[in-house]
């Protein structure tokens, strides 16, 4: 039952945030300290929260928290916690992430200063870039301006980065994240 009420306990913090009346509460029900429970509740929490951002299975969960040693009665009862609470805490981990922009519109241009009062022959080019950004249904704009060397880096990292995402590792930590 100490088990359960620490589940609960656990997967409100996660709801609305840190109770510490209801860890004194707590702890008075269980004769121990307030920090014990507190950091009982915050490991649960920790371990809750993990195995349902990767949605592991109940036996990569049971593997899991076989090597903490617990009891099978206690295993039985966070495997159960688990299950019960997982969707739940998904859908709150989804509503704590940030929102980022997302990408609307590119615009760019590419300026070349041929020619100045003290040298007549230079050619200088810049590309400058507008890129327009949405951000809960609000519009901005960033102006950037660089030099084609730099901005043919920035590709190259770009697509490096985009080949990164092709390889067996990445892969499976994406369809781990959704």
């Amino acid at each position: 039952s100490a088990v359960g009420d620490l589940g609960r306990l656990a997967v409100e913090l996660l709801r609305r945030g840190a109770a510490p009346r209801a860890c004194e509460a707590a702890a008075r029900k269980l004769n121990i300290g307030v920090d014990t429970v507190q950091h009982g509740v915050e490991g649960l929490m920790y371990l809750l929260t993990e195995s349902s951002k990767l949605m592991i299975s109940e036996i990569d969960f049971q593997d899991s928290i076989n090597v903490l040693g617990f009891s099978d009665e206690l295993n039985k009862l966070l495997l159960q916690l688990y299950l019960d609470n997982r969707k739940e805490i998904r859908s709150i981990l989804s509503e704590l992430a940030p929102k980022l922009p997302s990408y609307h519109n590119l615009e760019w241009r590419l300026d070349v200063q041929l020619a100045s009062r003290s040298l007549r022959q230079q050619i200088k080019p810049a590309v400058t870039i507008k890129l327009h950004l949405t951000e809960n249904e609000d519009q901005t704009a960033q102006v950037l301006q660089t030099d084609p060397a730099t901005l043919l880096h920035l590709i190259q990292q770009l697509e490096q980065a985009l080949g990164e995402m092709k390889t067996n590792h990445c892969r499976r930590i994406v369809r781990n994240m959704k």
